[in-house]
């Protein structure tokens, strides 16, 4: 079974950093895609960040620059670096895995950047 675990969400000011964490149980992480998306009350969930098993980087325009997606296949995460912060980037942040058609997504966590 494959289950996605999201830390690291939570309040900072604008101008500020946070660091997201997914860790992924199972034996398939080196194998898979994962992205980080976000859902803001009202929106659409949109794709913030994704990383290829062979490490290729992708970003939203809204966050090029600023953020950064990595992998530690040695600890089964994946991690999104914030920098910074704006109260539009204020969201409830999902981790997602994607292998062959296995498509997986951890509970959320949910990050708010105050003006």
């Amino acid at each position: 079974q494959v289950q996605l675990v999201e830390s690291g969400g939570g309040l900072v000011q604008a101008g500020g950093s946070l660091r997201l964490s997914c860790v992924v149980s199972g034996s398939i992480f080196r194998l898979s895609a994962m992205g980080w998306f976000r859902q803001a009350p009202g929106k659409q969930r949109e794709l913030v960040a994704s990383i290829t098993s062979g490490g290729t980087t992708n970003y939203s325009d809204s966050v090029k620059g600023r953020f950064t997606i990595s992998r530690d296949n040695a600890k089964n995460t994946v991690s999104l670096q914030m920098n910074s912060l704006k109260p539009e980037d204020s969201a409830l942040y999902y981790c997602n895995l994607k292998w062959l058609n296995l498509d997986r997504w951890g509970q959320g966590t949910q990050v708010t950047v105050s003006s």
